[in-house]
């Protein structure tokens, strides 16, 4: 009579778990020290195709955030395809700023060397608020004393700046000061105003929503801050161009 050998148990193998998009840039930014705060760009952490790895797990948190509103979007055709909607609106769209690049600016050298200011807008601008992530609609003026060593860019490379800059969750003042540190990099200018005025939704939409309120912020470097005469120009007109 054979021994009834019985089969040794099955014992199935832990599959390692994938780490998340997510967490592979976070990890990258800790190990580097550098700082992810909801206004910086962090696309030097960023590898190939894992931007639209981290899009689909956006949409996948988006969807728990509809479910956890008790929105029915299997039986809401309005909001059957939000998920994938808003997550592209993030990543691709209204925080672009946080995950490409800086635009390419050509820079031309002042061969003529000159010296008079120059005035960029108004520039439309459009950001949210890192508070509510509520819209931020507004418009900036960018004033330029170039020297002989300033590096001169074209006029649409401001407002590509300026979307890079404001592409991303902001506070306006933070925002402006942001935007006249990468203008002064890229030109080196003896002097550099910016002066940015917006609608913040967040006061519209909800709080206390005043429809009228308007928040305005200027930032002065160089010869803005010490010729009084200088700065009264480019107020002036900026004015101007304000009517």
């Amino acid at each position: 009579m054979l021994k009834e050998v019985s089969k040794p148990a099955f014992r199935e193998e832990s599959r390692p778990t994938r780490i998340s998009a997510s967490d592979r840039i976070r990890c990258r930014l800790i190990d580097a020290e550098h700082r992810y705060n909801a206004n910086d760009n962090i696309s030097a952490f960023i590898q190939e195709g894992e931007l639209e790895e981290l899009r689909l797990e956006v949409q996948n948190k988006m969807q728990e955030v509809l479910q956890a509103l008790v929105i029915d979007t299997e039986g809401d055709h309005n909001t059957a395809d939000t998920a994938r909607r808003v997550a592209k609106m993030f990543v691709h769209e209204v925080f672009r700023g946080r995950y490409v690049p800086a635009p390419s600016v050509t820079a031309f050298p002042n061969v003529r060397h000159l010296d008079e200011l120059m005035i960029v807008g108004p520039i439309k601008v459009r950001s949210a608020c890192s508070h509510h992530l509520c819209p931020i609609l507004g418009r900036v003026w960018i004033g330029v004393l170039p020297n002989a060593s300033s590096d001169l860019i074209g006029v649409s490379k401001y407002a590509r700046v300026c979307e890079w800059i404001l592409g991303r969750p902001q506070i306006q003042e933070e925002a402006i000061t942001m935007l006249a540190d990468e203008l002064q990099r890229l030109v080196r200018p003896d002097g550099l105003a910016v002066v940015m005025e917006a609608n913040h939704f967040c006061m519209h939409w909800r709080g206390v929503k005043d429809d009228g309120a308007l928040m305005t912020n200027s930032v002065m470097r160089g010869t803005f801050l010490k010729d009084e005469s200088l700065r009264r120009e480019f107020l002036s007109l900026m004015a101007d161009k304000h009517r």
